[in-house]
């Protein structure tokens, strides 16, 4: 005999609208009373109706809103492709997909940005800057019943459902690997990172560094700078980085700024004979690839990132059931000229 949302209320002592909003993820509950209604709704094996979930899913419009700091960085032009196809894949089920970009990483323009759109959806995916700022107000959200799927880089410090995105530690091993192999460990490395505002980028240096200390001791870092994810930036921050540090001989771009760090380092070493690795495949990289100005690039596949999270947003509404895993890597994949 199935378990009933009366017999759980029952048991909770408090009323089935508060069971029901609970199990299904709408509305605000006290921690500690959702904690005891998921408590015991698991000991008694209850289950959803999985009909009449898709059923009411039909029945009712459901909104996912996403915001993405993607302005100017190609890098989330395939990131969106997979968000969009995914909204297209769940029109059908009345399902909306609502897309808000930013430029770079203010915390108040994101915050602005959740607070504004987390009152008109069900679900939000949020590629967050790593700040007590933004927790809040993805902590505040999640409170009241809409679900937050973070995309692309965690944030540490929340209640969202679920991660979907790059494992940057390895990423950065990887990258320290190649840098390695290509280097035969002998380097005096200029790291170029976005932001340390963003927990992905932090943590692609520290699975770089991790590899390096580990099998190769030669190489050394010479300096760190930040651009923003921004062309212009880049170019600027790196030619000021190798005029002061003229031993430079190798780059690790973290993110994007791919065409700006190249041009500085054009300038500096005209011959290509400067060993640099990036991440991500986007009309500059794969150009300055072929060009022979970046040896490796470090790949993570951002369409099935964006559809993935839709879908899993969407999962989640229906069911209410959380995902089997609290993140989801997305492979590594590398890429020279001749597999490109």
């Amino acid at each position: 005999m199935s378990v009933t949302i009366k017999q759980i209320s029952e048991l909770c002592g408090v009323s089935r609208g508060t069971v029901d909003r609970v199990l299904n993820n709408r509305g605000k509950v006290k921690p500690q009373t959702e904690q005891k209604v998921r408590e015991v709704a698991q000991k008694l094996g209850y289950k959803p109706n999985m009909a009449g979930k898709a059923l009411a899913a039909r029945k009712r419009d459901l909104v996912i809103g996403v915001v993405l700091a993607a302005r100017g960085n190609a890098f989330f032009d395939d990131v969106l492709e997979g968000i969009r196809g995914a909204g297209r894949e769940l029109s059908d089920y009345g399902v909306s997909v609502n897309v808000h970009t930013m430029k770079g990483y203010d915390v108040n323009q994101q915050c602005k940005l959740i607070r504004e759109i987390g009152r008109n959806v069900n679900a939000l995916i949020v590629n967050p800057i790593n700040d007590p700022k933004v927790a809040s107000e993805i902590n505040r959200l999640t409170e009241c019943g809409v679900c937050v799927i973070t995309l692309n880089t965690d944030i540490e410090g929340t209640q969202r459902l679920c991660y979907v995105g790059s494992d940057y530690i390895l990423g950065g091993e990887t990258a320290g690997g190649m840098l390695g192999l290509l280097t035969q460990g002998q380097a005096q490395v200029g790291i170029v990172t976005g932001s340390i505002k963003i927990l992905g980028h932090n943590q692609r240096i520290t699975g770089f560094r991790n590899i390096i200390r580990k099998k190769y001791p030669n190489i050394k870092v010479a300096d760190i700078q930040q651009t923003n994810d921004d062309d212009d930036q880049a170019f600027i921050k790196t030619e000021e980085m190798l005029r002061i540090h003229p031993e430079i001989d190798t780059i690790f771009i973290v993110a994007a700024g791919v065409m700006g760090v190249c041009r500085a380092a054009q300038k500096f070493h005209p011959n290509n004979d400067m060993t640099i690795v990036c991440f991500d495949k986007t009309p500059s990289s794969e150009q300055m690839l072929k060009a022979g100005i970046v040896k490796a690039i470090v790949c993570q596949q951002p369409f099935t990132q964006g559809n993935k999270a839709v879908h899993l947003a969407y999962d989640y509404l229906v069911s209410g059931k959380k995902p089997g895993q609290d993140s989801f890597f997305m492979k590594s994949e590398i890429k020279i000229e001749e597999n490109l």
